[in-house]
């Protein structure tokens, strides 16, 4: 098969992992800048053009698009769905899992567990909001944050209402979420490829830090999920409509919490924590597929 990886960065870790992983499957495999790409939109034939050279006869893509370039990396994943190529991550499961508010809505409404989370309009009752999730302390989203920026806990009344009249002030929307004390600075990453966890992995945030993310020096180990936990991320997977999933959640007193569903996770984790072959089983559902 002809796979192509949508990467900005061929050296980074998942996508030479991924390579390495297609090559010896025996695929011809190429990484495609996403944001290098010429869209030609026209009746009946809608092409790419990259570098020099038409995109045509791609059996299957892999996107590994960045945050910062979600509206035109959509775009060349939606080229690819009209010139009937198969994706790992349809395009529009990539737009939605990158709306943090529009994930929390769809989780919910598939009646997966959740922390308790308020987004209001700008609103000047700050007191009220905080009253919606139980009181300080609480943790402060930004919308648009990733990999643990933009998330801030305040740990009093009166530090989360200044963090609140801040971001308000600034025009930034924010979430507020209830803050799970008995998570402990830690929460679970569940890989999930194609309704099933292939592999997951505890992260325990560095002492004195609350958020767990291995980018900001938190450590991993591998875990064996409850089957309620399991359940979980592949229900919340789906509800995403992800043939691949990083689901991140908390162990709390009233079972997992879904914090996000994150459509391109990182390899380097899960495969150095587990030990497993994650970009195979990755390569290998492709073939399942195409």
């Amino acid at each position: 098969m002809k796979i192509r990886i949508l990467s900005r960065n061929p050296k980074l870790y998942s996508t030479s992992r991924l390579v390495e992983a297609a090559k010896k499957r025996h695929h011809e495999v190429e990484v495609i800048d996403p944001i290098k790409c010429d869209l030609i939109i026209e009746k009946k034939k809608p092409t790419i053009f990259y570098k020099g050279h038409w995109l045509e006869e791609t059996d299957a893509v892999i996107p590994r698009i960045g945050a910062s370039v979600t509206f035109f990396g959509t775009a060349v994943v939606r080229q690819f769905e009209m010139m009937g190529t198969f994706t790992t991550t349809e395009s529009q499961a990539l737009v939605r899992s990158r709306d943090k508010l529009r994930s929390l809505q769809i989780l919910s409404r598939a009646r997966l567990g959740l922390p308790k989370t308020v987004f209001t309009n700008y609103s000047k009752d700050v007191s009220e909001i905080l009253e919606h999730v139980g009181g300080a302390p609480v943790i402060i989203k930004l919308l648009e944050g990733t990999q643990g920026l933009g998330v801030v806990l305040a740990e009093t009344q009166n530090a989360a209402e200044s963090v609140i009249e801040a971001f308000n002030g600034l025009q930034a929307r924010v979430i507020v979420q209830e803050f799970i004390k008995e998570a402990g600075g830690a929460d679970i990453r569940a890989f999930v490829v194609d309704g099933q966890v292939v592999g997951a992995m505890k992260r325990q945030g560095k002492e004195g830090e609350f958020r767990s993310n291995l980018h900001r020096g938190g450590s991993a180990s591998v875990i064996q999920l409850t089957d309620e936990e399991e359940n979980a991320a592949i229900k919340a997977a789906k509800a995403m409509s992800l043939g691949v999933a990083g689901v991140d959640m908390l162990q709390s007193s009233r079972g997992p919490l879904i914090l996000e569903v994150n459509s391109s996770p990182g390899l380097e984790g899960i495969e150095e924590a587990t030990g497993k072959d994650i970009a195979k089983t990755i390569i290998r559902y492709i073939e399942r597929n195409v």
